[in-house]
């Protein structure tokens, strides 16, 4: 697809590539805990909403599963795609929101997502969606960011919003940490439970969390590139100097609370 025909979203998301796995390696942790909560089985049709560079998909893959994932961003396709070259079975990768999921009704066993569908411009179209195509009785997983408005992710997404000019998401993605949230917007769909927990991001020093940032994770890419030259260098600084308390003495260690959903489709 021709970029200059992206929405704001997807040239955000996919400009980083490849290099936004580094991103999932920091949070390998909830995302394979996220695939456990699904619990793939060899043959079984699984959905990846949100698929980034594919890191969920491949652990699904692995487990035998026939993984689709779907992102906004050719350029996360892309990656994703040259990623699960040595898979067996081999994910597919397609272009779809997933508020407009190109897929037949009941046509997975299970649909996961991992922090993917909570940046979804329309959550209530998201769910439906993700219901619609969901077999009556098939299996959800989510892992999304806790509604902790003290903790680091919140810190986090404020300190780059301070320094860009984007305008914030329609929704906030932090909705889908809360638990009566979730219970309003899976009422009907899902009977699912939810519980808290750490994902911990440990790291050399702050200068390799900026670098793994500013190459690979969008937002923070596109408010540096969006930057004068010369403010550049103070977003660097605040950044670093953002992470420097979680400085151990042998590394960093950066606690993130996300919250895990799994759950089942109701009907049938």
């Amino acid at each position: 697809m021709d970029s200059r025909t992206l929405s704001p979203e997807a040239r955000m998301w996919g400009q980083t590539g490849t290099a936004y796995d580094g991103i999932s390696f920091g949070l390998s942790d909830t995302i394979g805990h996220t695939v456990q909560a699904l619990w793939p089985r060899p043959g079984e049709r699984v959905l990846d909403i949100g698929t980034g560079t594919g890191w969920a998909a491949r652990l699904a893959a692995l487990r035998g599963a026939r993984v689709t994932g779907v992102d906004i961003a050719p350029g996360m396709l892309s990656a994703a795609e040259a990623l699960s070259a040595g898979c067996e079975p081999q994910p597919v990768f397609r272009e779809a929101a997933a508020e407009a999921l190109p897929f037949e009704n009941a046509s997975f066993d299970g649909v996961m997502s991992t922090y993917g569908v909570i940046f979804a411009a329309d959550p209530g179209a998201a769910v439906a969606e993700m219901a619609r195509v969901l077999r009556p009785g098939g299996r959800l997983a989510l892992a999304t960011w806790a509604d902790d408005p003290d903790g680091y992710i919140a810190r986090f997404f404020a300190l780059v919003g301070a320094w860009s000019d984007a305008p914030p998401p329609a929704s906030s993605p932090f909705d889908w940490g809360r638990p009566d949230w979730l219970r309003d917007a899976l009422a009907g769909l899902f009977e699912f439970e939810s519980r808290e927990q750490v994902t911990t991001l440990y790291a050399p020093d702050t200068a390799t969390v900026w670098h793994e940032y500013v190459s690979g994770f969008g937002p923070v890419a596109a408010t540096h590139g969006a930057l004068p030259e010369e403010r550049r260098a103070a977003f660097r600084d605040a950044f670093e100097a953002f992470h420097a308390p979680y400085e151990t003495g042998t590394g960093l260690v950066i606690p993130r609370l996300a919250r895990v959903v799994r759950g089942r489709r109701t009907g049938g």
